[in-house]
């Protein structure tokens, strides 16, 4: 019996959406833009599922952008709004240092090809994005700023709202986008409340499938297409919609909406746990961001000395999936750009362990995870492999 506590990465899709990916192969498997019979019960499950979506955000249905999946819509936020509004409104783009890849190289794509002029803002050492720098790196022609809801390494909490209100104080014309991959699944959502132009979701984030994501803009926001062709999603996204994976999104979203609540409350005493127990018997353990607000379901280590691709193998084999918070080409562990940006050594950002609950994970998969931990980091101390 495996343990999964790599929920950062994917969730299992629940019943609800394996029913719902099943009823749209099954039964409306029509092209949604055909005016025939079985194209409009295709074009039922769009519709129902775009409307899922702005419910979910607080926002109007048509401001639903369906895509591939979070990166692409975040790929959308950056290059849409540069190649709609660069012209009229600048092309200085601002973004977090702890941004995912799907941000960070889109920023980075626009800056070489001269779309655009990157600045990148730095947390203090709890990961922590004040507004107060994001202002101090604001031009009066910043066009857009990114910065995402909650980080993937870390679980901390951005506060989004203060950002977007001093943002718009400064410049009512710098549009303000958050990936909010990682934070849908524990905070609300709401558009207004956040105060954001754009917004990125991920379904399989969310016990959806993979193949399903969506930009969620504020009315009045527009952006340039990325992808051209047969003008599907009002000329924003062109392609015809993945109907099954975009059904069982909307099916996910249902359901997250109604439990997650509880469901965080129950991730919560498990996150708090398992830190503790690892922590009880490895008191030397840093947790990245411990004094910042989190969500409930990341549990990141740092255990000073320890490689994570070896800590992160002798787990597999113990029955248990979690991740590192680095990439691993070759054989060479690479420094977690998160934790550098935050002012970890680097010897310490090559060794994060992430493992991120789940609603179905169970005091016992907690309790066993942590005797494994504490048992794998010994090994290892006393292990000659580990330099």
């Amino acid at each position: 019996m495996r343990i999964y506590l790599d929920h950062a990465a994917t969730t299992p899709p629940s019943p609800a959406a394996v029913a719902a990916m099943q009823h749209a192969l099954e039964e409306c498997w029509g092209n949604p833009s055909s005016i025939h019979a079985e194209g409009q019960q295709a074009r039922t499950i769009l519709d129902g599922a775009r409307d899922a979506l702005a419910a979910f955000t607080g926002t109007a249905a048509r401001n639903v952008i369906f895509t591939a999946s979070g990166t692409e819509a975040d790929n959308l936020a950056l290059t849409g709004i540069v190649g709609r509004w660069s012209s009229s409104r600048g092309k200085h783009v601002i973004v977090s240092a702890i941004e995912h890849e799907a941000v960070l190289s889109t920023a980075e794509a626009l800056s070489e090809s001269g779309a655009a002029e990157v600045s990148l803002v730095y947390p203090d050492s709890n990961g922590v994005i004040q507004p107060e720098a994001v202002l101090e790196a604001m031009r009066p022609d910043t066009v857009l700023v990114s910065i995402m809801y909650v980080n993937n390494e870390t679980g901390v909490i951005q506060d989004i709202p203060a950002i977007s209100n001093a943002v718009h104080a400064k410049r009512a014309e710098t549009f303000v986008h958050t990936d909010a991959v990682q934070g849908a699944g524990y905070l609300s959502c709401d558009m207004n409340a956040l105060g954001v132009d754009l917004l990125s979701l991920s379904s399989h984030k969310l016990y959806g499938p993979k193949g399903a994501g969506c930009l969620v803009l504020r009315d009045g926001t527009f952006v340039a297409p990325l992808i051209h062709g047969g003008g599907q999603e009002r000329n924003r996204r062109s392609g015809t919609e993945a109907i099954p994976a975009i059904a069982g999104f909307a099916a996910a979203v249902a359901e997250l909406a109604e439990n997650r609540n509880s469901w965080c409350d129950a991730m919560e005493r498990l996150r708090a746990k398992l830190s503790d127990d690892v922590r009880k018997k490895l008191p030397e353990t840093i947790i990245p961001g411990e004094q910042a607000p989190r969500v409930p379901s990341c549990a990141s280590f740092v255990f000073p000395g320890i490689r994570n691709e070896l800590l992160l193998t002798r787990l597999d084999t113990a029955g248990i999936s979690a991740s590192g918070g680095s990439a691993c080409s070759a054989g060479t562990t690479l420094p977690s750009h998160v934790l550098t940006a935050m002012g970890f050594p680097e010897d310490d950002a090559r060794g994060l362990l992430r493992c991120t609950l789940g609603h179905t994970t169970t005091q016992d998969d907690v309790l066993h995870t942590a005797a494994a931990i504490v048992d794998a980091v010994c090994a290892l101390r006393s292990s000659p492999a580990n330099p």
